[in-house]
């Protein structure tokens, strides 16, 4: 059953116990989220590789539970066509006590996923297409307006081209112009230019150093936590390379004979301060064959994203999934 994306009280209100949302707009995506799950006490987050590796954990959490228990609440982020074995299950068990939202990028008319939902009478499927200029200059308008934040129609142009149709990326650049205005500064087309053109790498580095540092649970955080585009996958591989390299010298030293201490005070350029505990730990997780290696597969991961954009997210999430396993080490 198909539910449009804008009938958010069609979508509150119905019954069914699995919802599948597809589509790039992942800002909308996360509006109409918020609004399902405000009042929610126990709200789950999975990555669909997680599922998939762990299905008798998963299991074990969705039909778990006590006749005292408040409804559950599971959101699955990056779906394929893949879960459809574990939607099976859980249809199976005609559960009433919880719902799962299912997350997934693009669909095709023909994913297994998308044909499910559109053709149930049970279920619903809510698809989220990008959004139009005018949509998202209406929101730009409102949000200023209410902030009390003079914007001219050459900004608010400026501001729509840099969203490529999705409000979540409106939303980070309207919360950096917010945080502009309050510092009493005048918003002029070039300030604005330098505001929405800065590259917050925080997430980023933070996903790639515990990636390489083989602590999973947190990867497993940072990615639930971040709604990563295709056009973030280019910048994250690139972050991974450098680190990769700069891991690889590091390990060569070690591989001397060399105290662990020793090579990272040494290490040019400096390591600062609050990065030296968890380079330990990846200069000991990695020896320099196994980095050679890695730094192989990012080159063709690369390559492999660029010839294939539309399952680029997914790609690269399986792959940093794997690599921050204790297993493939």
């Amino acid at each position: 059953m198909i539910i449009k994306s804008f009938e958010i009280d069609k979508i509150k209100s119905n019954k069914s116990s699995l919802i599948l949302f597809y589509g790039k707009n992942e800002g909308f995506k996360k509006e109409i989220l918020n609004e399902i799950t405000k009042k929610k006490q126990k709200i789950f987050t999975y990555d669909e590789k997680e599922i998939l590796d762990k299905e008798d954990f998963f299991y074990e959490n969705i039909f778990s539970g006590s006749l005292f228990d408040e409804e559950k609440t599971i959101i699955i982020k990056r779906a394929t066509d893949r879960l459809m074995k574990i939607i099976d299950n859980i249809i199976s068990k005609e559960l009433t006590d919880i719902k799962i939202i299912i997350n997934s990028d693009n669909l095709e008319k023909k994913s297994k996923l998308r044909i499910f939902f559109e053709k149930s009478k049970k279920h619903i499927c809510v698809p989220f297409y990008l959004d139009n200029e005018q949509t998202l200059s209406r929101i730009i308008i409102n949000f200023l307006k209410d902030k009390q934040v003079l914007i001219s129609q050459e900004n608010i142009n400026l501001i729509v081209n840099k969203c490529n149709g999705d409000r979540q990326t409106l939303f980070n650049e309207l919360q950096k112009i917010e945080a502009f205005a309050k510092s009493g500064k005048k918003l002029t087309l070039e300030n604005l230019s330098k505001i929405i053109n800065l590259t917050e790498n925080h997430s980023i580095s933070e996903l790639v150093d515990n990636c390489l540092a083989k602590n999973q649970r947190r990867t497993v955080n940072i990615l639930n936590e971040n709604n990563f585009v295709h056009e973030d996958c280019i910048m994250i591989i690139r972050i991974f390379l450098n680190k990769a390299k700069k891991i690889l010298m590091l390990a060569a030293e070690l591989n001397k004979g060399k105290d662990i201490n020793s090579v990272i005070s040494s290490a040019r350029p400096p390591i600062f301060w609050k990065d030296k505990d968890i380079t330990k730990k990846q200069i000991l997780k990695w020896s320099p064959e196994k980095m050679r290696l890695l730094i192989y597969k990012l080159n063709d991961l690369e390559l492999l994203i660029k010839t294939n954009i539309n399952n680029s997210v997914n790609h690269l999430t399986d792959f940093i999934l794997d690599q921050s396993s204790e297993t493939n080490n």
